[in-house]
């Protein structure tokens, strides 16, 4: 047999198989075999859809029932549309040509064109949400319950067109009206700060109280004063006092506080003092710059910069007022923050020169300024007329506190004899004393040392000195002068110019006490890890060449730098000639520094025939270590580099 023949007999064996099998399929009486499938189809327990309906949804006897499946079938309805629904409601083609007495490939046609399988959910919900209820609308007799269901499709409608419009911009709003609503309204402002009302006011003050010295409670029961001026000792603590002073002012009276200080980072300690005496009383941590308190009071903390210092209002505290540069200027544009009768000014200070500008505040001679001979005033201000505290003729209440007033007030925070033994006789009078200090031997005068003057936070925008990498991988110098006998050690971080002529910065300083060298060498091999160290250069008379050794092991390219007359003399010219040239800047807050330098004077060596510097220095104690520091790091640009346009000629090398 051919293969055309097989196939022939396949072909008709296949017909007629199916022919047989259609006449063996019973069919029902009086029925084409058409209309027996389609009795067979609907009444097939099988249908996808049957709609049963729950005994406690049944409509009333009264009402006519709603047949879902009647109704998404109504011949009334197109079929086109009725097709489409029994698809989306999970029928087949072959059913559904069947119910509608439809050819099968004329529903699969509106099936293509129409893209039914491609239609998303929302489109296949709103298609049968329109189809119930247009039929609904349409029913001349409606029941309760049929109004009822007209309401919940209209609203889920409403619905449906809202998540259409999300689809499209994403925005939370357009599902839920309530969100606009609540956005558009006026937003009410988190309440920050909250320290417990009345009661943590309480706690606050009280805790304030109980902590404070005799001259602390002289201080608390003048703060009324419209102006107090307060010369101090250092480390008694005025900035503590002042902080918690301003804070208990601002939570009674709800009156701002302002903060100066010589630098904003200076300025930014009575912030943190506030923020631990809250934290220690109420265990709660005061946030924002400035700190704003749920009463409106309003605690600012700036630097001595009359160009950013103006604008505020409120009682002013005047920290360091003896050390800033341009007092007379500063303090008009800070006295004008307190023009208004209820606010309140607080200047207090250690002493410095007596050529600075703030000296003719404090002793009253400023007033006179503006008087004639007949008018003018003498105010005694020693220190056996203010040590109580004083109101003047000038209306400015004044008081020292030296290191013996603050003994005698309960200061329990030092020891006399330690203090003593620490210090020179010139700096015990200057620093614990409230001494004045005559620049006429000074090397370094106050007025250049003040033109040194920045506001490091502000001004240098490279330098984060809280960050672990506080200058970067820029390079520094590192100038060291170790400790002798009694005194301390200083230590300088300087940036160098970058540019021929720029400036240099001191962006680190500190000192340490004892003799302890390899504690010295430690304290350098630190800052070593921390900044990009370039060159260091150590003073190794005394102690100095103990470190230097064990500096050497870590930095090998470190200078010893043996002091002499000739070296001393090279060392003050160079740091003369950097502050003429106002290419050396400091943060207006190192105060140490300033103080160090003021220390050095010029001296006849010991044969006669020579002049020299020194600072004092004896066996009982010693000072300016940091201005020798400063002076060690400025030595290793050479001397003429600023003679001849600053900076010497460098070269770099370059190897594949």
């Amino acid at each position: 047999m051919s293969a055309a023949s097989a196939c022939s007999c396949v072909r008709r064996f296949d017909i007629s198989g199916r022919v047989r099998a259609r006449v063996l399929v019973p069919k029902l009486a009086g029925m084409t075999l058409t209309t027996a499938r389609r009795s067979r189809v609907r009444a097939s327990p099988l249908n996808p859809f049957p709609f049963p309906v729950a005994a406690e949804e049944q409509a009333p006897p009264d009402a006519p029932a709603v047949d879902v499946l009647h109704t998404l079938t109504d011949p009334a309805q197109d079929k086109r549309r009725q097709a489409r629904a029994l698809y989306w409601m999970g029928w087949r083609v072959t059913h559904i040509a069947e119910h509608l007495g439809l050819p099968r490939t004329t529903v699969h046609e509106w099936k293509k064109a129409d893209a039914w399988e491609q239609a998303t959910g929302l489109q296949r919900v709103e298609g049968s949400l329109e189809m119930r209820l247009c039929t609904l609308i349409n029913k001349e007799q409606k029941t309760g319950g049929d109004f009822k269901e007209i309401d919940l499709l209209g609203r889920q409608m409403e619905r449906m067109a809202r998540v259409g419009h999300y689809e499209k911009t994403g925005k939370e709003a357009d599902l839920n009206p309530n969100i606009l609503a609540r956005n558009t309204a006026p937003k009410k402002q988190p309440e920050r700060n909250l320290l417990g009302g009345e009661e943590g006011l309480e706690k606050l003050k009280s805790a304030f109280i109980d902590s404070l010295f005799q001259y602390q409670l002289a201080w608390w029961q003048n703060s009324q004063q419209r102006t107090r001026a307060i010369l101090k000792s250092r480390q008694i603590g005025a900035t503590w006092y002042f902080a918690r002073e301003a804070l208990i002012d601002a939570l009674e009276t709800g009156r701002n506080q302002i903060f100066l200080s010589a630098s904003r980072s200076q300025a930014h300690i009575f912030r943190q003092y506030i923020v631990a005496f809250v934290k220690e009383v109420l265990d709660i941590e005061l946030k924002g710059d400035p700190i704003v308190l749920p009463n409106g009071a309003t605690l600012y903390f700036l630097g001595t910069n009359a160009r950013t210092a103006q604008g505020y209002h409120g009682n002013f505290y005047f920290d360091v007022f003896f050390w800033t540069h341009g007092f007379e200027t500063l303090n008009k544009v800070a006295s004008g923050m307190a023009m208004h009768a209820k606010w309140r000014k607080t200047y207090f200070s250690t002493p410095s020169s007596l050529q600075h500008e703030a000296y003719a505040f404090w002793s009253g001679e400023r007033i006179n300024k503006r008087r004639s001979k007949a008018e003018r005033i003498q105010i005694d201000i020693s220190h056996d007329r203010l040590a109580g505290g004083f109101t003047g003729e000038d209306r400015i209440w004044r008081q020292i506190v030296n290191i013996l007033d603050a003994e005698a007030g309960g200061c329990n925070l030092f020891t006399l004899d330690d203090l003593r033994f620490e210090y020179s006789d010139e700096e015990w009078d200057n620093l614990l004393m409230c001494g004045f200090v005559d620049e006429t031997f000074a090397v370094f005068k106050l007025a250049d040392l003040m033109r040194c003057h920045v506001d490091s936070w502000d001004a240098w925008s490279d330098f984060k000195p809280f960050a672990m990498r506080p200058y970067g991988y820029s390079g520094v110098w590192v100038g060291y002068d170790p400790s002798h006998t009694g005194d301390a050690a200083g230590l300088v971080v300087l940036a160098p110019p970058t540019t021929p002529g720029g400036k240099f910065r001191v962006l680190h300083r500190e000192q340490f006490k004892g003799a302890d060298f390899e504690a010295q060498a430690d304290a350098i091999r630190k800052i070593t890890q921390r900044y990009n160290v370039q060159h260091i250069c150590i003073d190794t008379t005394g102690l100095g060449q103990g470190v230097y050794q064990i500096v050497k092991q870590f930095f090998p390219q470190a200078k010893a730098l043996q002091y002499s007359a000739e070296v001393k003399t090279r060392l003050v010219l160079k740091a003369q000639s950097v502050m003429r040239a106002g290419r050396l800047e400091f943060d207006a807050g190192d105060v140490d520094l300033q103080r160090s330098f003021m220390a050095i004077q010029r001296e006849v060596t010991g044969s006669g025939k020579g002049v020299t510097y020194a600072s004092g220095r004896s066996t009982e104690a010693g000072h300016a270590d940091l201005a020798w520091a400063t002076m060690n790091a400025l030595d290793n640009e050479p001397l003429e580099a600023v003679a001849v346009g600053g900076g010497g000629q460098r070269a770099i090398m370059e190897f594949s």
